[in-house]
């Protein structure tokens, strides 16, 4: 998929020759080429947006970073720092929490934004079911003329996280609409931040941000912003091999590992590596079936054939994972025992635990005596980590039905239990929301579309409430390691292996500025970036 036609390429550059020698004949000297140039940067994303939906569809909401900030941001070390929020408190207990709002921010539209805005979105954000949470926790509000207090249920020390990726939306707008997740349009989106989106197309798949014109802070350079997604990475490598774009992004993710080295050959790009918190694992059903069986989960973590796993996948821009599931790039990760590939030691395990192949023809017994099935459901995007998963499975006598659904489909299975494994993947804020280090994909009480919440274990949730009760940096350390021997040990999920992400960055644009969250998708990052002079 190219951005421009052949056709319209030929046209703008015979009419720029055109220019270029009337002006040449009438003397009036050398053009340089940023005399012509529209202040644009493009942007290649494999995040398809399938519907121009605001609160509806997932990747449209990754988007909105730029154009309807969040009240914080993160910086390039992984610290919280001010965004819409320049100011942020909590209450001793930590169950109130106190943002006082920058005034820089204004809506697009000519409207004040006010702390009334920022007190909406978060109480209409709980009634969707990707955020339940907050329905659930989320007591009262309260607003003077600069600040917003929320007041929860219980303590919040990590709420400063959370509200990393909530964008702000207006309440002028969005208090009429009944069904949010529903709503659909094609633009403009009245947003706060630097930008705001002016247009989304599903069938062009384009979105354009332009620049806000009530925004009261430092102009960017950028007047114009251009995320053209595609269907495959293949297309959007092409994208940049041809230069059409000046840079990839992807959430939770990496430019494609196979395209790198054409990239480093044709010197338009710099090549940015950096050591990723997501990564895909492979998670069990801890609520009913073979999944709530530690020793299974223990002779499944022992036929996985991580080295494989890792080369095929990520094509050595990875590594082989310990059992305590937290990469070493997050705060307070503790060596934990690796993860090792052992089909014998799976097989003794298996066998010890009862699940045996009595009738010899290859696939075990329950201790049941039912023929041994598990279902492992996946999405189309782990196709390749399902059908390894599925064989390594197989060689110690595991039957497996691999059945590839599409999202909304895993959604509705995921939350009703009706799987034994699956593979999904674990995104930066996602290890970093709930009581960090992953435990909201586990907790039994989070509720939202990336998470199994399968794990009702009292000791776990008693730890996760602990994390969430207190900022003692002390006391973290030693909960962050405790929240790992508990992942060696019990196994709720089982990472795959962990990854570098890569960014490519036009060469002739300076001043890209990444994140442990986002990456270069980011506030700061589209307030430097500029030419090089």
């Amino acid at each position: 998929m190219e951005i421009q036609k052949v056709k319209q390429k030929y046209i703008s550059w015979s009419i720029g020759l055109s220019l270029l020698l009337i002006l040449l004949v009438l003397g009036g000297g050398n053009v340089s080429a940023s005399d012509n140039e529209s202040k644009t940067l493009k942007i290649a994303t494999a995040n398809e947006i399938k519907s121009p939906s605001f609160l509806g569809d997932y990747n449209f909401e990754l988007f909105q970073t730029i154009s309807n900030s969040a009240l914080l941001q993160m910086d390039e070390n992984g610290n919280i720092i001010a965004n819409l929020a320049k100011s942020w408190f909590a209450s001793p207990d930590h169950t109130e929490w106190t943002f006082v709002i920058d005034d820089k921010y204004q809506w697009s539209d000519g409207t004040p934004l006010t702390p009334e805005d920022v007190a909406f979105t978060i109480n209409y954000r709980g009634q969707l079911a990707s955020s339940g949470w907050i329905g659930d926790t989320l007591v009262d509000t309260t607003t003077t003329d600069d600040s917003v207090t929320f007041i929860f249920n219980k303590p919040y020390s990590r709420l400063d996280f959370e509200f990393l990726s909530y964008s702000t939306i207006p309440k002028h707008i969005w208090e009429s609409v009944s069904d949010p997740e529903a709503k659909t349009s094609n633009g403009p989106y009245v947003g706060c931040g630097q930008y705001y989106i002016k247009s989304v197309d599903v069938n062009s798949a384009t979105l354009i941000l332009e620049k806000n014109p009530y925004w009261k802070g430092e102009e960017p350079y950028y007047d114009t912003i251009e995320i053209h997604w595609f269907s495959n990475d293949n297309a959007s490598s092409f994208a940049l091999e041809k230069g059409e774009v000046d840079t990839y992004w992807r959430y939770a993710s990496t430019y494609p590992y196979a395209a790198v080295s054409v990239l480093e050959q044709n010197n338009r790009f710099d090549i940015f590596q950096a050591p990723s918190i997501g990564f895909s694992f492979l998670g069990f059903n801890l609520l009913k079936g073979v999944g709530a069986d530690l020793e299974f989960r223990k002779a499944v973590s022992s036929a996985i054939n991580y080295e494989e796993l890792m080369q095929i996948t990520t094509l050595g821009y990875g590594s082989i994972p310990t059992k305590g599931f937290v990469p070493p790039s997050m705060p307070y990760y503790q060596e934990m025992p690796s993860l090792i590939y052992d089909p014998q030691a799976a097989e003794d395990i298996l066998t010890a635990a009862g699940y045996i192949d009595s009738d010899k023809n290859g696939i075990r017994e329950t201790p049941d005596g039912e023929e041994l099935l598990v279902n492992l459901v996946i999405r189309q995007e782990y196709s390749r980590e399902g059908k390894l998963v599925a064989e390594y499975l197989r060689d110690v006598g595991i039957q497996v039905n691999l059945k590839v659904v599409e999202v909304n489909t895993w959604y509705d299975l995921k939350d009703n239990y009706q799987y034994d494994l699956t593979i999904t993947r674990t995104t930066p804020w996602g290890m970093l929301m709930h009581a960090n280090w992953g435990t909201g994909y586990f907790d039994s009480r989070r509720t939202g579309q990336g998470v199994l919440h399968t794990d009702d274990n009292p000791a776990y949730l008693e730890l996760c409430d602990a994390i969430l009760a207190t900022t003692d940096t002390n006391l973290l350390e030693m909960y962050a390691q405790e929240i790992q021997e508990y992942y060696a040990e019990y196994l709720p999920g089982v990472a795959l292996y962990w990854k570098q992400d890569i960014t490519p960055t036009n060469k002739d644009i300076t001043g890209w500025y990444s994140t442990p969250f986002k990456g270069i998708l980011n506030e700061i990052s589209f307030m430097r970036i500029h030419p090089k002079t």
